[in-house]
């Protein structure tokens, strides 16, 4: 078994999400270079565009949605292309955000119990139906944001496919497009939507720990092409990301510097300027990116997005493969490169 890293350089992907943090961390940090890998960070604005780099080879590996794996692996909207998710970066993180003049006409609010606002919501659209129909978007289709919106909506009796609008937006167009009206909400991750609220175009009606507590939300991926050939180098990005999680938790200052990187013009930038510290744990988002057991992958954890996309799959007339299903979250890799 080798020991040293196959690969001494190599390029992950990511979306301007606070939930990339332990992959900044890990670079500037220098993580990486302590596990003998200096590791470049390519910003992608569009999940489907990182997608589509690391099957062909493009990336190494990328924080992906934690759905992602395993819909590339059964071959949904692409080829199948046979992808792990060797380490999880974050659980929960999401936020459902309608826009100011939605939340003022129906009275949607943020509350403890997020069929509260869904309620609202379907109040007023049962009062004021017509031609057209709210906007809802969502960050892709295989994705917890996709999944959650339209739970949400089924808590308040609204038929996410017949009584609004959904539609892709990669995370950085959100708060632009609600704030132009071209959507009435949105279902993010951190920070778009405490961006909109602090703009005053939106408000935060519902998470995602309030609908599915303690979530895998991204995940590191990788094909299992690249895994196979390159085990030390995965090893290393496992325990690099791991000393970046167990920093990260050490203290409030290195949150605060985690968040100066995050500002960084080739990472979130502007986007983080009206964040004073990582609000991590915090209600009502409760976004993790430590703690234990949190990195580890876990199949059952899993469990709600995996019928998720059996119900994608019942469409095409396929049911959901459960081996691969296995294979994608398994903790085989985690617990080899921590010595478990």
């Amino acid at each position: 078994m080798h020991t040293t890293p196959e690969l001494n350089h190599l390029t992950l992907g990511f979306v301007p999400l606070l939930d990339a943090t332990l992959l900044v961390i890990a670079r500037e940090r220098g993580f990486f270079s302590e596990q003998g890998v200096e590791v470049s960070l390519s910003r992608e604005n569009a999940w489907s565009t990182l997608r589509d780099k690391v099957a062909a080879g493009l990336l190494d590996g990328a924080q992906m949605l934690s759905p992602m794996p395993l819909a590339m692996s059964l071959g949904l909207e692409r080829a199948p292309c046979d992808t792990l998710a060797p380490i999880t970066l974050s659980r929960n993180g999401n936020a459902i955000v309608l826009s100011e003049s939605l939340c003022q006409q129906s009275g949607a609010a943020m509350g403890s119990d997020p069929a509260d606002s869904a309620r609202a919501v379907g109040a007023w659209l049962g009062q004021h139906s017509g031609p057209h129909r709210p906007r809802l978007a969502m960050v892709y289709p295989f994705s917890c944001q996709h999944y959650l919106l339209r739970e949400w909506l089924s808590l308040g009796g609204i038929d996410p496919d017949r009584d609004v609008e959904l539609v892709v937006l990669p995370p950085p167009r959100m708060v632009a497009a609600l704030s132009e009206g071209q959507i009435d909400g949105f279902c993010a991750g951190e920070p778009w939507g405490s961006l909109a609220a602090h703009q005053g175009v939106g408000q935060l009606v519902a998470s995602g720990a309030q609908l599915w507590p303690d979530h895998p939300e991204k995940v590191l991926g990788v094909t299992r092409s690249w895994a196979h050939h390159y085990p030390a180098t995965l090893a290393a990005l496992i325990r690099a990301l791991v000393a970046a999680s167990d920093w990260l938790a050490d203290s409030p200052d290195n949150r605060r510097q985690a968040l100066e990187w995050l500002a960084l013009p080739p990472y979130l930038d502007r986007s983080v300027s009206h964040l004073d510290t990582l609000p991590l744990g915090v209600a009502p988002i409760h976004q993790r990116l430590f703690g234990p057991g949190v990195l580890r992958p876990d199949v059952e954890a899993m469990g709600r997005i995996a019928e998720q996309l059996d119900r994608s799959l019942r469409h095409l007339d396929r049911a959901l493969d459960i081996p691969t299903l296995h294979e994608c979250y398994a903790p085989v890799h985690f617990d080899a490169a921590m010595h478990q």
